[in-house]
């Protein structure tokens, strides 16, 4: 019988899978492995690792700095497809986001449920990207046919070494930007009348609340056990790490409800367009 593998060394064998579809894939087995193993009661070992840099990523899309990625009308048909293909690369590279903090600090010592909620992420990453790409082949494209951002993954490298940076940043920045934005996204592919991508996008929106609240959770929990004042190690660590201010309109409501209230991030705010 083979050795059973640690959840980091499974981590690590998401993160070094190139392929979209077979990484996705990868991530929902060994998510199904590790709740499977919780629910029997005999929990799978952590583990340590040393996780790439950087992980494995398919030939396509090309990647190009933020500015040389071509800009697109949402109101046409191309514009709706590079949506898309943005959309599912950033649901990429969620997937390793959330393996990369279990793989990168296995040998910092957190409850059993950090590990439950990261692992949870993950799986739903990469239905999402799933469900994305599904979106894209309606449309007889595919993800990898148009180029994408090549700064997703600046936020990990810079917060390779401080699990407290990379929950303000990642999940507590990162993705609450994403509850700013999907709201204006499904109302474009609503008034297009494309009702599966309405669908797909309201299951992310709905799920990613709860990846932006189990960055504030253990994001409080850390500072709580240095006893540190969660909102101005919050601001030190966005202005340490994250490169230029946060940009609203900000969904308030959703924030809120994922247990990021006004004063952690207004006080970051680029106010150059608000009245």
């Amino acid at each position: 019988m083979p050795e059973q593998k640690t959840l980091t060394e499974m981590a690590c064998e998401v993160l070094c899978t190139a392929d979209g579809r077979e990484k996705t894939a990868l991530s929902r087995r060994y998510a199904e492995r590790w709740r499977e193993a919780r629910a029997a009661g005999a929990p799978i070992p952590v583990g340590t690792a040393n996780p790439p840099l950087r992980p494995a990523r398919p030939e396509k899309p090309e990647l190009l700095d933020p500015r040389d990625v071509p800009r697109r009308r949402p109101g046409s048909p191309q514009g709706q497809a590079a949506i898309l293909h943005a959309v599912a690369h950033i649901e990429l590279n969620a997937v390793d986001l959330h393996w990369d903090i279990i793989a990168r600090f296995g040998h910092v010592p957190m409850p059993m449920g950090f590990y439950d909620d990261w692992v949870k992420s993950a799986d739903e990453e990469a239905k999402h990207f799933n469900l994305i790409c599904d979106c894209l082949e309606a449309r007889d494209s595919h993800y990898g046919a148009l180029p994408a951002h090549a700064g997703m993954w600046r936020a990990a490298e810079d917060t390779a070494e401080d699990l407290m940076g990379r929950l303000a940043v990642v999940p507590m920045v990162l993705e609450a930007r994403g509850l700013d934005v999907t709201p204006g996204m499904i109302e474009i592919f609503r008034k297009a009348g494309d009702k599966q991508t309405v669908a797909a996008l309201d299951v992310i929106y709905a799920e990613e609340v709860h990846h932006v609240a189990y960055g504030s959770k253990w994001f409080h929990f850390l500072c709580g056990r240095e006893d540190r004042d969660p909102v101005t190690v919050f601001h030190d660590l966005v202005r340490r790490y994250f490169h230029g201010p946060l940009k609203p309109p900000f969904n308030e409501e959703k924030r809120a409800e994922a247990g990021l209230p006004p004063d952690f991030y207004w006080p970051l705010a680029d106010r150059s367009g608000t009245v």
